[in-house]
C-alpha cells in the first residue's frame, strides 16, 4: 500500500468518527432546570449564556456528562456575567 492511501483511510476514519459524536450529540434533548432538579454532573463539557453586555436574567446551557458518561443538556437562567461588578 503507498502512504497516500493509507492517509486516506486515515482521515476516512476519523471523519467518521467525528461524524458519530455529533450525531450522538445531536439526539440530546435539552432539560429545564426546577428547583429541586437532581443533577448527575461527572463532567461540565460546556457552558453557554445568552450575549448581553448589561446586568439582567439571561438563558444559560449546560452540557455535561452524567455517571454513566451520557451526555446531558440543562437549560437555566442565571444574572448576565456583566453583573459581577454590581452589588
Amino acid at each position: 500500500m503507498n502512504t497516500k492511501a493509507v492517509y486516506a483511510a486515515c482521515l476516512f476514519a476519523a471523519l467518521n468518527i467525528c461524524t458519530l459524536s455529533a450525531r450522538a450529540e445531536a439526539d440530546v434533548s435539552a432539560k429545564t432546570y426546577t428547583y429541586g432538579t437532581h443533577l448527575d454532573i461527572k463532567k461540565v463539557v460546556s457552558l453557554k449564556q445568552d450575549a448581553s453586555t448589561s446586568c439582567g436574567v439571561v438563558d444559560a446551557q449546560l452540557t455535561y456528562l452524567d455517571s454513566h458518561n451520557k451526555t446531558q443538556v440543562l437549560d437555566y437562567r442565571k444574572l448576565a456575567d456583566g453583573c459581577n461588578s454590581d452589588n
